[in-house]
């Protein structure tokens, strides 16, 4: 299974939680944003993003994201679930997900989102500062540099 999560430097695992499925009986669709959204933490932890976001007021803010789903998940399960930003651009950078099974040893859903760099303490859109630009790029060339992390759920 680590061949589909190469060329995603950010991984983690989650275990399926009972109370993530829904009245149809597999993990409702929401669910696959909130694996999202804590690969996309999990990225930002790793370039520092936190400490840039006290030091400058300039940090992420989600435009848009959007999920395919492939195949449904059920309990008892754990998924891995990678991050890997695709481009950087003058206001944004795009990255896309995978959430995969590892009860059926491959992908259930992909996914991906439009970050954009905001200027919390003035509250506007401002073009994405190199330095961040610079942190993604080292992480890009990283590859897979670390072990999978694991969250609880």
């Amino acid at each position: 299974m680590a061949d589909v999560l190469k060329g995603y430097p950010v991984s983690l695992e989650v275990p399926v939680a009972w109370g993530e499925m829904d009245a149809m009986g597999h993990v409702n669709n929401v669910v696959y944003f909130r694996y999202f959204e804590s690969a996309r933490i999990a990225y930002f932890e790793k370039m520092g993003l936190i400490d840039f976001m006290k030091k400058t007021g300039i940090g992420p803010i989600l435009a848009t994201t959007s999920c395919q789903f492939r195949i449904p998940l059920t309990y008892p399960d754990s998924v891995l679930i990678g991050a890997k930003v695709v481009s950087v651009e003058d206001d944004r950078f795009v990255m896309h997900y995978i959430v995969v099974s590892k009860k059926h040893r491959k992908p259930a859903a992909v996914g991906e989102g439009v970050i954009m760099a905001f200027d919390y303490r003035g509250g506007k859109k401002v073009p994405v500062p190199e330095e961040l630009k610079q942190r993604v790029l080292e992480i890009e060339r990283s590859g897979r540099a670390e072990p999978v992390r694991r969250l609880n759920s």
